[in-house]
């Protein structure tokens, strides 16, 4: 054994402890501010926005003040690129959702080293549960604060599969994909709220093609790669975090044995042309 490896784990489980507190304590706030009904469309919107990315920069400043941050509310800081760590956030993933008293939202905290996601948490207020992973190599673990369970990608899957996708929105490619993969469509909201499905048994597959940015998938990689899910691109490879353009465009989370046909149908759905 490494003879670091005690100091290792005892570092991971504290940052591991701070990601949950994070993410749950900012989206609880969030949660009362809704329910108090002061605010409402757009304005409850951008106010539970500002108000959690606040929370959480606020206990990062006073824990991890020599650590980077990448936020989607906040303006971008080279910074970041030069420390080892970095935290990224998205203090309200699925804001429609949100303003419009739904539950399939999110907070996601995750932290990175090398260009790799380490640990995060994914929150789910109004559900009433945080979702949390460690995929650091060798310290692999994942569990739930809150209702239900979670299952690992290694769990076989009953019945045809089935793909979480927009509520509001369902491009052709993912209706050809779902034709060659004999698969239902699940419809939701909300990034870390489509992971959370696989992740509890609701659904088994998630691909999407376009627009998401590191805030959207560090957290929920980390979960689902820390229960032996498969999590790359549309094209199998991985995905690389704390970049100086935060644009990462695409995420594919399913089985690992499903991996090789999945990625099969993407290629012959279209998902990959430009």
């Amino acid at each position: 054994m490494d003879p670091q490896s005690p100091q290792i784990a005892a570092s991971i489980a504290a940052d591991l402890d701070f990601a949950i507190l994070a993410a749950g304590t900012a989206g609880r706030r969030a949660l009362a501010l809704r329910q108090s009904g002061r605010w409402h469309d757009e304005i409850l919107g951008d106010v539970g926005d500002q108000t959690c990315d606040a929370w959480i920069q606020g206990m990062l400043l006073g824990r991890y003040p020599d650590d980077g941050v990448l936020s989607e509310e906040t303006q971008d800081s080279p910074r970041r690129l030069e420390t080892p760590r970095t935290w990224v956030i998205d203090p309200l993933d699925g804001t429609k959702e949100y303003r419009t008293g739904r539950d399939d939202w999110a907070v996601h905290v995750a932290l990175t080293e090398g260009g790799q996601c380490v640990l995060g948490a994914v929150a789910l207020p109004a559900q009433g549960r945080v979702l949390w992973g460690i995929a650091r190599p060798g310290f692999e673990s994942a569990g739930v604060e809150g209702s239900g369970g979670l299952r690992s990608g290694a769990d076989p899957q009953d019945g045809p599969l089935r793909i979480a996708v927009s509520r509001s929105h369902t491009p052709p490619w993912v209706e050809t994909l779902a034709s060659e993969l004999g698969a239902q469509l699940v419809r939701a909201g909300s990034v870390g709220n489509k992971v959370a499905l696989l992740l509890s048994g609701e659904a088994d597959l998630y691909a999407h093609k376009v627009g998401l940015k590191e805030w959207d998938t560090c957290a929920p990689e980390c979960v689902a790669r820390a229960l032996g899910w498969h999590v790359s691109r549309l094209d199998g490879s991985p995905q690389r975090y704390n970049q100086a353009d935060p644009r990462n465009g695409e995420l594919l989370v399913c089985r690992p044995q499903d991996r090789e046909r999945v990625l099969a149908a993407l290629q012959t759905s279209g998902a990959l042309s430009s």
